[in-house]
């Protein structure tokens, strides 16, 4: 079977629309449709039925969706193999969201690259969406995320909790968001919990979806806003930042997913070294 087609399945699924999975795909789609309809006729079986709000599957499809994502794993492990560069003897697919990589993954790169110097790293970084539909496709083979989705067949691990924490770059900031107030969309559990706290906030100026910008945003210009506390901790003993005193703080938990029979020792060698590296983060 063309794991073209098992990919285009994959994507309707994960966006519920043919539209949809047309734009992360980047074809038309005409093209979706063509390739679904080129699937089903050589299953024999309707997929997914096809209304005005979308895409759902049918029962044929359910059955369909785990040999599919177990197909385009099973492709991109063996190009994965096939195409180690000359003196390694395996590749990682590592994907996170950036605050993830930040004064967390990149301090396990190193340790990693230290343990096993015989197997490269592609390090990768998305969101939450992406990343999940990419471990569905087996494109990664290990995510770490904020809010992951369950799928069939993958393992969604607690691996650390975020505390995030109001700083300033000024002391004595009030514990409530100002007008030098940056809003970080840490997702939309910290959307929850900030709504709950700040029942008056009406939005900010500047608002950024990568915890990096606004942090960076703070020390060139100023102002104020929720990151986690060990991205923080040195930049308060150094005087650059301070915590808002009465100021809530807000839990975030990270999750490692990974495809949980497709395990290898090189994987199960990187697993282990993230966990024991964000137990000390």
């Amino acid at each position: 079977m063309d794991t073209e087609l098992a990919r285009t399945f994959l994507a309707v699924v994960a966006t519920g629309s043919f539209g949809d999975a047309a734009e992360r795909l980047h074809v038309t789609q005409s093209t979706v449709s063509s390739r679904i309809r080129r699937l089903e006729d050589g299953l024999g079986a309707a997929l997914f039925i096809r209304n005005k709000a979308g895409a759902t599957l049918t029962a044929a499809g359910r059955q369909f969706q785990r040999h599919a994502s177990l197909l385009t794993r099973t492709v991109e492990l063996a190009r994965h193999e096939i195409g180690v560069v000359s003196g390694f003897r395996a590749t990682l697919m590592i994907a996170a969201r950036f605050g993830l990589w930040e004064g967390l993954l990149l301090s396990w790169l190193a340790t990693f690259r230290a343990l096993a110097p015989d197997i490269g790293v592609r390090a990768i970084m998305g969101f939450e969406d992406e990343l999940m539909a990419a471990l569905v496709d087996g494109r990664i083979d290990v995510a770490l995320l904020y809010t992951p989705q369950a799928r069939p067949g993958f393992t969604i691990e607690p691996l650390l909790d975020e505390r995030l924490v109001m700083v300033s770059s000024r002391q004595g900031a009030p514990a409530a968001p100002g007008r030098d107030y940056v809003y970080v969309d840490w997702g939309p559990e910290f959307h929850a919990h900030h709504s709950k706290a700040f029942p008056d906030y009406q939005g900010s100026a500047l608002s950024v979806n990568i915890g990096w910008l606004g942090l960076q945003h703070l020390l060139a210009a100023g102002g104020a806003g929720y990151f986690p506390a060990r991205l923080t901790h040195e930049l308060e003993l150094a005087g650059r930042l301070h915590r808002v005193a009465d100021a809530p703080d807000f839990r975030l938990p990270a999750y490692l997913c990974f495809a949980t029979k497709m395990q290898t020792e090189p994987l199960a060698l990187a697993l282990d070294t993230i966990r024991r590296v964000a137990a000390d983060a």
